[in-house]
């Protein structure tokens, strides 16, 4: 028999806590509406190196994408690892299906 007592019916993750999904989804809420809010910057000035503020603050958030993006991954598998963990039986437990085991 197996050592990890896997069936069909056995369950791949533990419970989520839901934090991390919404610190997520409020990052990636920003990382995608911020950009898209012309209002806020369809103007001249002010400059930076010679750039119209259109331009610049469009290019301030590509690194700030990427920043926000790697936040919300590291956090989402941080998450799916501990909930993976939950699930994984411990060294030395044998269950009810173990060669020579009864129901614990």
């Amino acid at each position: 028999m197996s050592a990890t007592n896997i069936t069909h019916d056995s369950p791949t993750r533990g419970p989520a806590k839901p934090l991390p999904y919404v610190i997520s989804g409020v990052l990636l809420a920003a990382a995608i509406v911020m950009p898209l809010v012309v209002p806020m910057y369809a103007k001249d000035g002010p400059h930076l190196f010679g750039f119209p503020f259109f331009y610049w603050y469009q290019m301030m958030w590509v690194p700030i994408c990427a920043i926000l993006i790697g936040i919300s991954y590291w956090l989402l598998t941080a998450e799916d690892k501990r909930r993976r963990a939950a699930v994984r039986p411990e060294p030395g437990h044998h269950g009810k299906h173990d060669a020579g085991g009864e129901a614990k």
